[in-house]
């Protein structure tokens, strides 16, 4: 085989990243986008020794586990890779790669398959997105996600795993770009203005933070922006623009100030109510996070005589929700901004 040869296969399993395996003449061709059970034609990308990339061209007959994507973006979108199948053959390639590491690496040999707890409903849950800011071949800003293993974003303000409230506060803030003529970054020469939007919503408080960041502190026409995406979005609680004039792909940079509201939203989790500011760690999926914490706290067995260490506790979500059962808990944290938050 050589790059370019169309090839057909059947997938027979899931690497790592979520690709599809598939064997011709005893060699591993790895296929993204295809799922276990699929017999597909695939054109050939790169080949090693013993091994080699294709990229998939047709389903010839659809695996029982495939399923249509919901975002027409899923195929070139670097966020998915495994919208193609069921949910429950998501949560089953999840738990089977957990097992693996933990026999592979943990010579746990006799461990049976774990028991892997999902979500009734796995849309819509992520209450944190960042979205890079850039321009089109007509010199049109644009936002989206980035293509796989690139920085080419693909013009998208709709993800079926973000919060709805995204796509309003995206299409308004690049009407603000076209209207006052702000550019967008551009990461090879370093000019520009607009880098990346993050924004935040509380699950249970409804609170949304838009956070603006940008290569320069110098942000025309914010008050008029603040006002207009607050007519269009009345529910967002703070705007804060972050500037981060480094060329580095660290999204956010020291240096905060409050454009609109107390520069922060609150949420509640496991019946506790958290500050959370544009800087800290927050579990980016409520909903599973107080299944996983509760989990985490019955193994633990505590009896209310221990000192729990909660390393890297950002604000504090997993030390403070155990704290009820502890003696003390002790948080160790770096992050200045999660430490006052927690």
């Amino acid at each position: 085989m050589k790059k370019d040869d169309l090839i057909e296969l059947t997938i027979e399993d899931l690497g790592v990243d979520g690709e599809g395996i598939g064997k011709v003449d005893g060699m591993a061709i790895f296929v993204k986008d295809a799922v276990p059970g699929d017999r597909v034609q695939a054109k050939v990308m790169k080949m090693k020794k013993s091994y080699g990339y294709a990229r998939l061209m047709q389903v010839l007959d659809p695996s029982p586990e495939r399923m249509e994507p919901r975002c027409a973006f899923a195929r070139q979108c670097g966020g998915c890779q495994l919208q193609a199948m069921t949910y429950e053959a998501q949560l089953d390639f999840k738990a089977k790669k957990v097992w693996n590491h933990l026999i592979r690496i943990g010579s746990l040999t006799d461990l049976a398959k774990p028991e892997i707890i999902g979500m009734d409903d796995p849309w819509r849950y992520r209450n944190k997105a960042q979205f890079p800011f850039g321009t089109d071949k007509e010199g049109n800003p644009v936002t989206g996600f980035y293509a796989a293993r690139s920085h080419n974003i693909i013009p998208c303000t709709e993800c079926w795993l973000g919060v709805e409230e995204n796509k309003v506060i995206l299409e308004k803030i690049l009407d603000h770009l076209k209207t006052y003529h702000i550019s967008t970054y551009d990461e090879v020469s370093g000019k520009g203005l607009l880098r990346h939007v993050l924004v935040r919503r509380g699950k249970t408080s409804g609170q949304v933070l838009v956070v603006l960041v940008t290569a320069q502190e110098n942000l025309p026409g914010s008050r008029n922006f603040v006002k207009a995406l607050r007519e269009k979005a009345p529910w967002v609680t703070s705007v804060v623009q972050n500037c981060n004039p480094r060329r580095t792909s660290a999204v956010l940079g020291s240096d905060v100030r409050t454009l609109y509201g107390p520069g922060k939203i609150t949420d509640t989790l496991c019946g506790l109510q958290f500050a959370i500011s544009p800087r800290s760690f927050y579990q980016v999926n409520p909903e599973q996070t107080e299944v996983l914490y509760a989990k985490a706290i019955e193994f633990a067995a505590l009896t209310g005589k221990e000192t729990v260490i909660d390393a890297y506790c950002g604000i504090g979500t997993i030390g403070l929700c155990a704290a009820g059962r502890a003696k003390q808990v002790i948080g160790v944290e770096r992050n200045p901004d999660a430490v006052r938050n927690a």
